[in-house]
């Protein structure tokens, strides 16, 4: 096996499986990402007594899987799962920039 081999097999497994669910069963299950972290987004600003908005919601996703890989145990799912969060959010950015744009037109 070459050198690092290995290592960029499983980057490339954890992208590829990140895709797969964002794209794949979470959507079938959840409809679109900006619809439902726009409704977490909601609930969470009701609760905090601030504005939150989608991207902010993915960005505290990463957090918390991140929270979880530092304590350690079966963490794998969790790279994964920050990979498809960092995705969505960097999405959802720029849609709710083109949002903001149309709703000044």
């Amino acid at each position: 096996m070459k050198r690092g081999s290995k290592r960029m097999t499983d980057r490339e497994t954890i992208l590829r499986t990140a895709g797969e669910l964002i794209n794949g069963d979470r959507h079938k299950e959840y409809g679109p990402a900006l619809k439902m972290h726009k409704r977490i987004a909601s609930l969470w600003s009701s609760y905090l007594g601030i504005q939150v908005d989608a991207v902010d919601v993915s960005m505290m996703m990463v957090l918390l899987k991140i929270s979880r890989v530092k304590v350690g145990g079966s963490v794998g799912d969790s790279f994964v799962d920050i990979a498809g969060y960092s995705a969505l959010g960097g999405e959802m950015h720029e849609d709710l920039i083109d949002e903001e744009r149309q709703s000044v037109e």
